[in-house]
């Protein structure tokens, strides 16, 4: 004789929804923390490439898998010199609040100069044909340290960057820009 299955208890609606409502939150954050995230632009140090009030998406796997480029867009937490060469910037406990973005230029172990509104890498002029203008100051040659960058604005003269305090350590990089999604009319991804 055929039995009949037990009846199925419902859970609590209300039990079931904060269920629901605490695994969407703690995949939100995971994805934020590890995979990627949406920022803005304050400023207007990436002019042309970015503009004030783009929205890009940022992701942050790639570098635990590869090594940060020439020509890639970054975003990280400036390193301390760069609270005391830039002023406005907010500070907190002693560390910037705010992260940057900028374009990585010189990779480790390279000599980046600036020189005569060009800049050079090992000697070799460097193709820019995204900066806004070039830059109107001199920077001493320097190499850069190992598993550091050097960062620079694409609007090279309106930009608080690198060539004011120096190279970014690869344990500040929080991602690479790749898709802008808005504003509408800007809309795709971010070529280095």
């Amino acid at each position: 004789m055929p039995s009949n299955p037990p009846p199925k208890q419902t859970e609590n609606p209300w039990v079931e929804a904060l269920k629901t409502v605490g695994l969407s939150l703690v995949l939100a954050l995971g994805i934020r923390h590890f995979v990627a995230e949406a920022r803005y632009i304050p400023s207007e140090s990436m002019v042309p490439t970015l503009e004030i009030n783009d929205r890009l998406i940022v992701e942050k796997v790639s570098y635990h898998l590869t090594e940060p480029e020439r020509g890639d867009i970054i975003v990280f937490m400036p390193p301390e010199a760069a609270g005391r060469e830039c002023s406005g910037l907010q500070v907190q406990n002693g560390q910037l609040k705010d992260a940057f973005i900028k374009r990585i230029i010189a990779l480790p172990g390279e000599t980046i100069e600036v020189t005569n509104g060009q800049v050079l890498i090992n000697n070799e002029p460097l193709q820019e044909d995204y900066i806004s203008a070039p830059p109107s100051y001199q920077m001493a040659p320097q190499v850069i340290p190992e598993e550091s960058y050097l960062v620079l604005g694409d609007n090279r003269n309106n930009s608080c960057d690198g060539h004011f305090w120096g190279p970014v350590p690869q344990e500040n990089i929080i991602g690479r820009a790749v898709f802008r999604f808005w504003p509408p009319n800007r809309v795709g991804g971010i070529d280095p």
